[in-house]
């Protein structure tokens, strides 16, 4: 079994993936590559091996917004591969790492050949475009406080050994999440004292701990019915 049948997404293929990998490139990264940029006309996908990646966009001014961030087992670049349109975001490491570039011709003959796999990829696309959606919700009818909310539950996860508790790890910049969300680092500042106050959250040597998510949770549900 090759490399290219231990990612994630080409799991239960249902076809031998040997020849396709022939025709791919593995290649290492390091910390701070721009490994996409905008307006790039490659069209062909990555496969994270190993590292991190974040996704960011840019408006006209210079101003960016942040995407999200990728790990080993997750891919980008589909988009191009699909439609053949210039890449529309920059992908920039955060770590060292290796991927595997597969060409959009290879990649689009895997996904017809594999129908489990043209299903996973329908299924990916239409998770990204319902969690999309749901932010350009969020932009459009929250103030900043409920979108900081929002977003921190977002990037958290189930804390063990705790009765409810959530954890953000490794505890995010202020100006991360500032370009996360769409304000100035200094008002993400502002917030996080009063949620402190609040006894929201904490912030360990290791993590962000929301103390409270459910309070969280309920003041941006509350805040969507009031604005509906």
């Amino acid at each position: 079994m090759g490399r290219l049948a231990g990612f994630p997404f080409f799991k239960d293929a249902g076809v031998d993936l040997t020849s396709y990998e022939s025709r791919c490139i593995w290649r290492r990264f390091d910390a701070n590559e721009i490994l996409v940029d905008f307006d790039d006309a490659s069209t062909d996908v990555y496969l994270l091996a190993a590292g991190e990646v974040r996704i960011l966009n840019r408006t006209q001014s210079g101003k960016e917004v942040i995407l999200g961030e990728m790990r080993a087992g997750e891919f980008f670049g589909e988009l191009a591969a699909i439609d053949g349109v210039s890449r529309s975001a920059n992908v920039t490491a955060l770590t060292r790492g290796e991927l595997c570039v597969v060409p959009a011709a290879v990649f689009r003959e895997i996904v017809f050949a594999a129908p489990p796999i043209a299903d996973k990829l329908l299924r990916l696309l239409a998770k990204r475009v319902r969690m999309l959606n749901a932010r350009l919700m969020e932009h459009a009818v929250l103030d900043l406080r409920h979108r900081l909310y929002a977003e921190l539950l977002r990037l958290s996860a189930p804390r063990p050994g705790t009765d409810g508790e959530r954890a953000v790890s490794p505890p995010p910049y202020h100006h991360v999440l500032a370009a996360r969300i769409g304000c100035r680092r200094e008002q993400v500042t502002r917030e996080f004292t009063v949620m402190a106050q609040e006894g929201l959250v904490d912030r360990t040597r290791g993590a962000l701990i929301l103390r409270r998510p459910d309070i969280l949770e309920a003041r941006v549900a509350e805040a969507l019915r009031e604005d509906a």
